[in-house]
Formats: structure tokens, sequence, C-alpha cells
């Protein structure tokens, strides 16, 4: 079993900063992440001096509330952060993108809640997830005791609270889907993560075996919707619809993945020589061919991502909320600019030849890493494009969480 260490009290920042300097310091830690990414696939895990970069630099709390030394960042400011970090060393980031996304769905926690977390330990790293039918929870006095097994939990050897989701009987009878916010202690990490991509992304298996979460740690999948502004000049970002965003932040992630594997390419075929011809592959037409679509598919998700990010900003500064078709627009666009991201990875892995299927060639820990990251849910497009093609359509959204 894989435990988190103790926080400690010198490294973390009473106040994160802006949004502005949590991008420069992301921009600035990528250097060294690269520097340690084949340390990082071999751990299956970032190794401890990143979980303390995390910390230190406060990037993780781009969307943490102001109250507790949080940046109350714009939306673009999560796509700024993860594309360099992505670029750098994949598993990282999707460590830290899960860091990212709870630290937001902690707004919509109870104030008791949150005050657990941060009040004496404001850079506290959280992970989570949000598959409810694998878990069972029941009410009992002053709360809930919460039981279930839970798969791809990204980030979590590094986090010392994780969000879990499970069905409860509501108060009329209906299931109910509730979230729970769960400190290191009271849950076991299996060691299961194994996989072909985003290897040291410590994607473990957790466990809970009845667990009592008190009431003020629980919440509803109603919670984590839009809602309207509490008062004057509250940040759009304490009002979104999460679950529609946290596909955003994950297709920023994998957007700087592709950034990652296209530009290792170009540095690559810019000096490479053909064996068969003696020629340089630069003046090979189909080389050229294949990275302007590359390059052309990057464009194309980075203004998808920017725009879904644009968009709902400008809806809630307007004073009103997104409807349904806005929602599965906003989920359908970022899903999509993750498929135009791995189609990039895909052509210059197809152009590369066959030094890129040895290990010691990035180019291939791009490629699995990207793969592995277009089987997140929110990157499934038949889900995301149902969604929104039944709204434009007219029909009802199916997609209760958005």
């Amino acid at each position: 079993m894989q435990t988190a260490p103790s926080p400690e009290q010198t490294p973390a920042l009473a106040r994160a900063g802006t949004a502005d300097e949590l991008i420069e310091r992301a921009r600035a830690l990528a250097p060294a992440l690269k520097e340690r990414a084949e340390e990082t696939q071999a751990l299956r895990r970032p190794p401890e001096a990143t979980r303390l970069d995390v910390r230190r630099t406060g990037i993780h709390r781009l969307f943490q509330p102001a109250r507790f030394g949080g940046a109350d960042a714009p939306f673009r400011a999560a796509v700024d952060v993860m594309r360099p970090l992505g670029q750098a060393c994949g598993s990282s980031a999707w460590a830290i993108v899960q860091n990212i996304s709870h630290n937001s769905m902690m707004c919509r926690w109870p104030v008791q809640a949150q005050e657990d977390v941060w009040a004496d330990n404001p850079a506290a790293l959280l992970s989570g997830i949000l598959i409810p039918n694998l878990g069972r929870a029941r009410r009992v006095e002053g709360g809930y005791v919460l039981s279930g097994r839970w798969p791809f939990v990204s980030g979590v050897s590094l986090a010392e609270w994780a969000i879990f989701t499970a069905f409860t009987p509501g108060p009329d009878g209906e299931e109910e889907d509730r979230h729970f916010l769960v400190p290191q202690s009271d849950y076991q990490i299996l060691d299961t993560w194994y996989s072909i991509g985003l290897k040291g992304s410590a994607s473990h298996d957790v466990v809970l075996d009845e667990v009592f979460i008190p009431e003020h740690r629980t919440t509803t999948v109603d919670t984590m919707r839009e809602r309207e502004a509490r008062y004057p000049g509250e940040p759009v970002n304490l009002r979104a619809p999460l679950y529609c965003m946290f596909g955003v932040y994950i297709g920023g992630t994998a957007l700087g993945i592709a950034e990652g594997a296209v530009n290792t390419y170009l540095e690559q075929a810019r000096s490479r020589i053909s064996r068969a011809s003696g020629k340089a592959v630069s003046d090979f037409p189909t080389q050229q061919v294949k990275i302007a679509e590359a390059l052309s598919c990057i464009e194309a998700a980075r203004l998808l991502i920017y725009g879904a990010c644009d968009r709902m900003t400008e809806i809630l500064e307007s004073g009103r909320l997104p409807n349904d078709e806005e929602r599965a627009r906003c989920r359908a666009e970022a899903t999509f600019a993750g498929q135009l991201a791995t189609r990039a990875v895909n052509v210059v892995w197809d152009a590369a030849g066959g030094g890129a299927i040895y290990e010691r060639n990035p180019l291939s820990r791009y490629f699995c890493d990207m793969s592995a990251a277009n089987r997140h849910i929110t990157q499934n497009w038949d889900v995301s494009a149902i969604s929104y093609g039944r709204t434009a359509l007219g029909l009802p959204l199916d997609n209760p969480t958005l």
C-alpha cells in the first residue's frame, strides 16, 4: 500500500498568487518535469520532488477561493497551465490536472468542509474519482457510511484528500448521486497502476470499507452544476458547470501532450537522415504534408479549447446560466479538441519511422500517453457528441452530470 506523506509546513504559500503568476510558474516548472519524465514512469508516480514543486508553486490552486489564498482564476488559465506541463511530462500533468479540477469542485462543498481541507494546509493536494455506481453509502446519525472500490484515481499517491461518488437512497427514496470528501487516512490505495500510457500518473485503485463521512463532507451532484451569482463580482469559476468544465481541463492537458509530441518530432525530423536513401527526411514531400497536418490539428484544437473557455466566461459574465445545448456544446468541443490532438500525435508517430518505437525515444512516451488520455470519459467522442447532437435537435440532455 502506498500512502501520501504528511504535508510540510514550509513550502506552501499562504497566498498562491495571481493567475498570471501561476501560469509563469507552470512554464518555469516544465523543464524540471521533462527532466524527471523517465523517473516518473519508472516510479509509476510523480517523484517527491514534483510533489513538493506543485505545493511550492501553488499551480494547483488556480480555482481555490481567494479566502483560502487561491487565485480564483479564469477558465483560460487552466489551459495555459496544463499545456506546458503536458508538453513536459504527460503523467505529471495528468496528476496535476486532477489536483486543479478537484480543488475546483471543493468550492461547492459546505464551508466547514473547505475549512477541514484548507484552513491549516492551503496547498493541500486533492484527487478523486467520479463513478457513483462503484460505491454504496447509507445514512447514519451525523452523516454517511461509505464503502466501495474505485479505479483510475489519478494522483492519489500524492493527495492528502480525495473525492469519491456513490449512490445512496435520497430523501424521497430515489437513488441519489452523492459526493464524499475523505482524508487519506481513511482509504486504502491498491498498487494496481500498470499501464501502457500515463505510466507515472499514480492512477491506482482505492478501497473504502465502512468509512464514516460526516454530513458536512458530503454534497450532491446537483451542486456541481452551474448556479446563480451570490454576490456582485463573484468569480465565474465559482458559478460554472463543473463537470462540463472538467472536460475542458482534461482536453487542455491532452493538447499539451500533443504539442510535446509534435515539437519532438520536428526537432528529430529537421536533422534526421533516411537510412534507405541517405537524404534529409525534411526534404520528403510526404513528411512535409504530415507535419502540416499535425500542426493544423494542433492549432484547431487550441482554438476549440480556448473558444470553449471564452464562451462559458461570456455566458456567465452576462448574468445568465448556460442552457443544456451550451453545456453539451462545451463538453463536445473540448472532446473534439482532444480528438484533433490525438490525430496530431498519430500523424507524427506514423511519420517518425522505426526509430520511434524505442523506449529511449520520447516520442514513444507521448504516443502511449495520448493513447491512454484519449480513453478518459471526457474524451469519448461518441458520448459527448450524442449529448450535443441531441440538444441541437431539441431533444432532452441525456447526461445528468452536465
